[in-house]
């Protein structure tokens, strides 16, 4: 156990967690040259193309260091403010993290936010200053807010590069001298957490786990304390780039098995593995239980897909715990799911995987966040659907969520982003020189605010150099109303939202113009309107498609022409009566990007 190191990789994205980490693997030599290619670890396409980490991913490396043999477990975490439920789990799994600057970049809010992650669970951090190939690179001024950031020695951090590779072998040496081996008693029951899990359509699930005491053997007939299922452990091993099978893993390793579990529910992150005749007394503290931040309802394109899109979830959730859904059914849209997301990223990301991995389409409506709704006879409501909201005569008040925001930008670009923060409703609580020319800048703000589209919009206004991270600080009072959209009177219970009074009007009107682009004419005249409670506050007119009914009168009496529209007229009145509005997928989907 004394030659074995626990250590994850934590910082802002793109700071050069992964590059570094293909490094590690070639010094290593864990991969084969052939194997290696630029983000080695990151084995969706979705990662790639985007060039973001989105899953963490372990590894075991070996390395000989003044003649003993070491083994290095690896965890590659994301760095994408959606994905930080990911990077809290890693770091239950480890002892020591390597904290990954960007030279030209400096210290940004991610980077900040995981640090303190890290050290809330006692970890050994080694700063890493990456990209000193760079010629923008300025490692002094760097340093200066490392030092200021973690009250570190000046020579305890490390200069690399993790594409020219400079630097790299010091930082392993770093891991084995600096972080601590892992604790526990090897002779003890067998106590491990479950970190990961993954779906494989020919082995059942997968199930990654951290053993902290005993160890445990190929064949053993262990149990999930939670869920007090019982398996035989069929397959164990430890993680290279592909599972290796071990007839044995022992106390402080990291490892995989394999026991023919089938239903995802057997199986939950943070989870404890132990012996049947011989169990732990007491289960692993798991991690903080995973807080959504961001609603939306998912639904089957096809209604007779609802079952294979349950299926499809449960497989995926496997994979990403920090997805939480529940059935809810829609007058719009049938019977879909109420889906919890942790950003507007992560969204994205599960719409995108449940697309490529389980060939299903989805439509999702428009995402909102949780509120607490008072009644006038004190009752308490949780309100997650606009349209769970009752009748505003019965509401007394309601509360919505508000988040601190931590922005860390070029003091160049503070006034577009205190615009833009005021905007939102925002309210400047500190603002902090970390250098000459980075402020750091906290707001108090709704977190239905930033649902939309604050992310891109802040990036766009600060050229990309802003840098985001928010935490839940509790509920307040606030102006809310509900806005429905009706077309021909009937409201569209997909479109509805909660929004604060003052923007009503101007959203309302937004929304009508956007739709009346969007709907395709139809043979009778359809009204778009905007209303909250009985009272509507703008409306668009989609006019029908007509025939000219009076082509065949060549000249004669005007009566005739009169008789034959009057007669369309009719016909017109009667379709719109019976006639119903299909509303595409992309007007869905337009109405999250109406600015």
């Amino acid at each position: 156990m004394k030659n074995i190191r626990n250590f994850c990789i934590i910082a802002h994205i793109d700071h050069g967690k992964s590059t570094l980490a293909d490094r590690l693997l070639q010094i290593t030599k864990t991969v084969d040259d052939r194997d290696l290619q630029a983000q080695t670890l990151d084995d969706m396409d979705l990662e790639r193309e985007r060039g973001i980490t989105i899953k963490s991913h372990a590894i075991q490396m070996n390395y000989q260091y003044k003649g003993e043999d070491y083994i290095l477990n690896l965890i590659d975490t994301p760095g994408h403010v959606d994905f930080s439920y990911e990077v809290s789990r890693s770091i239950a799994a480890c002892e020591g993290a390597l904290l990954v600057v960007d030279a030209s970049q400096g210290i940004e809010a991610q980077t900040i936010s995981n640090l303190y992650l890290a050290l809330d669970q006692g970890l050994e951090i080694i700063p890493v200053l990456n990209k000193m190939d760079l010629p923008g690179a300025n490692p002094e001024e760097v340093i200066d807010q490392i030092v200021d950031l973690i009250g570190c020695e000046r020579n305890s951090i490390l200069p690399a590069s993790g594409k020219t590779g400079l630097g790299v072998d010091k930082v392993l040496e770093a891991v084995v001298e600096r972080i601590p081996a892992p604790k526990g008693d090897p002779d003890g029951p067998l106590q491990a957490m479950i970190f990961d899990s993954v779906y494989n359509n020919f082995r059942g699930i997968i199930a990654y786990f951290r053993i902290l005491n005993g160890s445990i053997r190929k064949g053993d007939l262990v149990k999930f304390m939670n869920t007090g299922s019982q398996y035989f452990a069929d397959e164990i091993g430890i993680l290279k780039l592909k599972g290796q099978p071990r007839d044995v893993v022992t106390c402080g390793d990291v490892g995989y098995i394999i026991s023919g579990i089938k239903d995802s529910k057997e199986v939950k992150v943070g989870d404890t593995l132990t012996h049947l005749d011989r169990p732990c007394k007491e289960a692993v503290k798991g991690f903080e239980e995973v807080k959504p931040m961001v609603f939306a309802g998912i639904y089957p394109v096809d209604t007779e897909d609802f079952e294979e899109l349950r299926e499809s979830l449960e497989k995926l959730q496997l994979n990403d715990a920090s997805l939480v859904f529940e059935p809810e059914s829609s007058a719009a849209l049938g019977f879909g799911f109420r889906c919890g997301f942790l950003g507007m990223l992560h969204m994205e990301i599960i719409q995108e995987r449940l697309e490529r991995e389980f060939d299903m389409t989805v439509i999702t409506t428009v995402p909102n966040v949780t509120y607490f709704a008072y009644t006038t006879k004190d009752e308490k409501l949780v309100v997650n659907n606009p349209s769970d909201l009752p009748d505003p005569s019965k509401i007394d008040y309601i509360e919505e969520p508000f988040i601190s925001a931590q922005v860390i930008t070029k003091s160049e670009y503070v006034g577009n982003i205190l615009a833009l923060c005021m905007g939102k409703r925002g309210i400047l609580k500190t603002q902090n020189y970390l250098t000459t020319s980075r402020v750091e800048l906290v707001f108090e703000m709704p977190l239905g605010e930033i649902v939309f589209d604050f992310y891109d919009k802040l990036k766009s206004i600060s050229r990309g150099y802003a840098s985001f991270d928010y935490h839940m600080t509790g509920y307040q009072q606030s102006k809310l109303v509900r806005m429905d959209i009706r077309l021909n009177g009937d409201p569209v219970d997909a479109l509805s939202s909660l929004i604060h009074a003052d923007k009503a009007y101007d959203l309302g009107r937004k929304m009508c113009e956007k739709l009346r682009e969007l709907l395709p004419r139809q043979q009778f005249e359809i009204a778009i309107q905007a209303s909250i409670g009985a009272k509507i506050i703008a409306r668009e007119t989609i006019k029908a498609l007509r025939k000219d009914v009076t082509a065949k009168c060549y000249g004669g009496d005007i009566s005739r022409k009169r008789k034959l529209l009057e007669k369309q007229k009719k016909g017109k009145k009667r379709m719109r009566q019976i006639g119903n509005v299909e509303v595409p997928q992309n007007a869905f989907l337009a109405v999250l990007k109406l600015d």
